[in-house]
């Protein structure tokens, strides 16, 4: 997938583009119907099928603050390339991009710019100034546009902010049941203090490089190598520290995604990972010593083989 993250550096492709556009925070089951009637018109009409995002949440500029974000750009781009998109133009959305009419951001961008073919845009898609584009905007200027209804889970609307939700309260399965997999983190692994490898449970610290976790506890999750690491078969088990380490830190230190593998041992440092959170253990806790520490961390290990060999 090619990614385009300046305007001034737009290339269309030659045989032209469907388009769809979003924040598509989260990628959820909501987003992923996008993508697929995307792609599938895209097929159809000989098109490469295209996404239009933000790097960061709009909302930073129009309210001053945004929501805490489920996914990064790197990993929706990531999501994105493995629904069949093919290119992502990713945008700074500052003020000059707000004040921006939709009719403008339709013919510079869109048309001009991608070679847009035809759209397809969720039932509440919304863009330029005071969110004046959509559906009904670009059929009045003559485009072609297919709509993806609402998706709903059971009874419930899918939507990042009642994943959001989920998630900071710790209700794994309604969150994964919505994003159409588990609650995940994406970020890079970076050095830390080798505690758990004095401890005899090396772990890889993961910089996860957005501001949602779940609550901070011990996970049994899984883990996939994203693009530059060591060759590791996806879904690798391991057991997952989320939080500030009571035992060990100092109160009041960042918290931290610490991942300890359980069938592998290697270096990660510098790979990017993927850790999925398939069922909470137990909460994080201050323990008296590291000797109970560690008979507590074995506990947890068995736990998690456990519980991910029952789901395999």
């Amino acid at each position: 997938m090619r990614t385009t993250f300046d305007l001034r550096t737009l290339e269309a492709a030659p045989e032209g583009s469907v388009v769809s556009i979003g924040v598509f925070d989260g990628v959820h089951q909501g987003h992923q119907a996008i993508l697929r009637a995307n792609v599938a018109r895209a097929i159809e009409l000989g098109a490469e099928p295209t996404v239009v995002t933000f790097r960061r949440h709009p909302k930073r500029v129009i309210l001053g603050r945004a929501p805490k974000t489920l996914t990064t750009l790197d990993h929706r781009l990531e999501l994105f390339r493995a629904a069949g998109i093919r290119h992502t133009v990713a945008l700074d959305f500052d003020s000059d991009l707000r004040e921006q009419s939709a009719a403008e951001f339709t013919a510079t961008c869109l048309i001009r710019g991608l070679a847009a073919k035809h759209f397809v845009l969720g039932f509440d898609s919304k863009f330029g100034h005071d969110r004046q584009g959509g559906a009904e905007l670009l059929r009045e200027l003559g485009h072609a546009v297919d709509v993806v209804g609402q998706v709903m889970v059971g009874r419930r609307p899918v939507s990042s902010t009642a994943i959001r939700e989920a998630t900071e309260l710790g209700d794994l399965v309604a969150a994964a049941e919505m994003l159409g997999r588990p609650v995940a983190v994406m970020g890079r692994v970076i050095h830390g203090d080798a505690r758990g490898r004095e401890l005899g449970f090396p772990t890889a610290n993961v910089n996860p490089m957005h501001s949602l976790l779940p609550p901070y506890g011990v996970y049994a999750t899984r883990v996939r190598v994203v693009d530059d690491g060591p060759p590791l078969p996806p879904g690798l088990p391991s057991v997952t520290n989320v939080g500030r380490r009571p035992t060990v830190a100092e109160e009041g230190a960042d918290p931290r995604v610490e991942v300890h593998l359980l069938d592998w041992s290697g270096d990660l440092y510098g790979t990017r990972l993927e850790v999925a959170f398939v069922e909470h253990l137990r909460d994080e806790r201050r323990f008296e010593g590291l000797e109970a520490l560690t008979a507590q961390m074995r506990i947890d290990a068995a736990r998690a083989a456990e519980v991910l060999g029952s789901r395999d």
